[in-house]
């Protein structure tokens, strides 16, 4: 507001005046009071008083017409410029949030907002922190534990010799010490963004050894605040702080490479998949491998009833990769359902073993907690993957629609790169069939393999947006499908860069707020023409919203997809809809309350 800038005038006594004569620091802030940043600002600032003394002046600059309320969460800022301890007890007490009087009413998610460089978990949380309703809550406190896991190792990476990223081109990040399993990830064309978990040490950042890019470029030079080693064959990382490290890494090409394509089909680009001996003692691996304090992400299954936290990994080669991820007890909830009718109808030969993949950010303690034990008793591993959101990719603020794009945009390095292919099923997916057959199905040079949307059911003919308008336009004839089930090839994917070309199309798309409605259906949907889809026979996914009853006998799978007709509860159409759902939920109930886990 040029108008009121030029009539500010800062006063002579300031608001919040400092104990005594003695500060040299004296700060004026203009905020407005509705905004985000100003919910950071107000603790910020009253730590500044506090911890220097300082004069301080707040002038309140408010827009002065709203279309819509600005704020519509509560926050508090986690700043303790000293230490705090228990009067009592004398022990040192955490940095803690604490919210007062809030709605009861209304439905509200917890979450932390974290600095960029860190990746927090939940490890404590009794009540569902994403459907919390303080009305229907039997204690006056609910109280959770997060917990710092990682620090984050990012950068960019640029091949000098052609003044580009090398995009495709597998980094590994090894712990000098020994003490953490080796990290890897790609470089983006997005900038040579790369990003690798780590923790305080000394890390080797080296190319993937064995890969195609190792035989093409060598490290020629970094830029790092402790960056050494330059012009070796690795370079030396020192994480030395809370705010990770950040890195500039050149790379330039061997002679007689000049011209070499990195991203090549067909090329040995990859190292094989690791044996099952190596996955056990904790090979290569991007986001899921890593061991703290509180142990790892892998774990061989124990002999024994497994102990809390612990995790699981396959005990023999891995034939069936899948993916999927939930966030609420509820879909928590569909997921154990989804697990078991996978595993029920998969041919069990001593040749066969599932692999079970999931986003760990979205995933509740308690879900953490049993999970091993599952893998135990019905004789699948499990692996625990995240990616933190660069911090140039346009952000969604939605927990709904962080997890949709979850689901798409990061694929290509959100596994660790020897997977080759993996399957996504939807947490709320009830499977009748051996997914072996889609697993291992030809996609005939595609990326992915989506299922159309039905269109037999005609009562929700008026429904159908992809039949009118701008979507019917966009698609020229080409189906619009549906994100519930999908398969991925992920080594094709790398190799076409598709991955670069999806968030290079959701960072435009993403700045009109009205678009991308249906994110993680939208984007593969709109991006055909770039990145085709392979069709997958009907059967392969069924809905009741748009698939008539008489083609239900030869689903494949069965979603349970909002209907919006009905608009009945998700859990009232799982038991309407699948017979066998009450049934498959009774037994997990009955497995989990024989477990006899202490309560929270």
């Amino acid at each position: 507001h040029e108008g009121s800038a030029a009539a500010f005038v800062v006063p002579a006594k300031p608001r919040l005046v400092a104990d005594g004569e003695g500060t040299v620091v004296d700060v004026v802030a203009v905020m407005d009071p509705l905004s985000k940043p100003a919910q950071r600002l107000v603790v910020f600032l009253q730590s500044l008083h506090a911890a220097f003394n300082a004069h301080l002046s707040v002038y309140l600059n408010p827009v002065p017409q709203l279309s819509e309320l600005p704020l519509k969460g509560f926050y508090r800022y986690v700043l303790q410029p000293a230490l705090q301890f228990d009067a009592a007890r004398g022990t040192l007490l955490p940095p803690t949030a604490f919210f007062a009087s809030l709605p009861e009413d209304q439905i509200l998610t917890l979450a932390v907002d974290e600095p960029e460089p860190w990746i927090v978990m939940a490890t404590y949380a009794p009540h569902d922190t994403d459907n919390i309703k303080l009305a229907n809550v039997d204690r006056s406190t609910l109280y959770c534990e997060y917990e710092l896991e990682h620090v984050m190792v990012t950068g960019s990476c640029m091949d000098v010799t052609q003044q580009a990223p090398p995009r495709g081109l597998e980094l590994t990040l090894v712990d000098v010490a020994g003490r953490a399993d080796t990290q890897d990830t790609l470089v983006m064309s997005n900038f040579g963004y790369f990003q690798l978990k780590s923790n305080p040490g000394v890390w080797r950042l080296a190319l993937k050894e064995g890969s195609r890019g190792a035989a093409i470029f060598k490290i020629a030079g970094q830029y790092a605040l402790s960056a050494q080693g330059i012009g070796e064959a690795a370079a030396t990382v020192v994480v030395n702080s809370f705010r990770g490290e950040y890195t500039y890494l050149k790379v330039t090409r061997q002679p007689g490479m000049e011209d070499a394509e990195l991203l090549q089909e067909g090329a040995a680009a990859e190292a094989p998949e690791p044996s099952a001996e190596a996955a056990a003692a904790g090979g290569d691996s991007l986001w899921g491998k890593f061991t703290s304090l509180l142990g790892r992400d892998d774990a061989p299954p124990p002999k024994t009833k497994p102990a809390a936290e612990s995790e699981a990994v396959a005990t023999r080669p891995v034939t069936l990769n899948i993916f999927s991820l939930a966030s609420g007890h509820l879909y928590e909830r569909f997921l154990k359902i989804m697990i078991h009718t996978v595993l029920n109808h998969t041919q069990a030969t001593p040749h066969s073993h599932v692999k079970f993949w999931f986003v760990k950010n979205f995933l509740s303690p308690q879900f953490k907690r049993v999970l091993p034990y599952m893998a135990e008793e019905w004789g699948f591993s499990f692996q625990l993957v995240t990616y933190k959101w660069p911090h140039w990719l346009r952000r969604q603020t939605e927990k709904q629609r962080i997890i949709w794009a979850y689901k798409i945009l990061f694929l290509d390095v959100l596994f660790p790169l020897h997977l080759d292919r993996v399957i996504f099923v939807d947490a709320d997916q009830i499977v009748r069939t051996d997914l072996h057959e889609l697993y291992n199905m030809d996609l005939h040079g595609k990326v992915y393999a989506y299922t159309p949307f039905c269109d037999s059911r005609e009562e929700t003919n008026g429904f159908r947006f992809w039949k009118q308008g701008y979507w019917h336009d966009h698609l020229r004839g080409r189906p619009y499908h549906i994100s519930a089930l999908y398969v991925v090839d992920i080594k094709r994917m790398r190799q076409q860069a598709a991955g670069d070309n999806l968030r290079m199309i959701y960072d435009n798309l993403s700045q009109d707020p009205n678009s991308l409605a249906n994110l993680d259906q939208d984007l593969p949907n709109y991006t055909q023409y770039l990145v085709p889809i392979h069709s997958l026979p009907q059967e392969w996914l069924w809905c009741e919203t748009w698939c008539d009853d008489r083609s239900k006998a030869k689903a494949k799978t069965i979603d349970l997809c909002n209907n919006p007709l009905t608009k009945t509860p998700k859990l009232e159409n799982a038991r309407r809809i699948v017979p066998e759902w009450d049934s498959y939920d009774q037994h997990i109930r009955a497995f989990e309350e024989g477990l006899n886990l202490p309560a929270y």
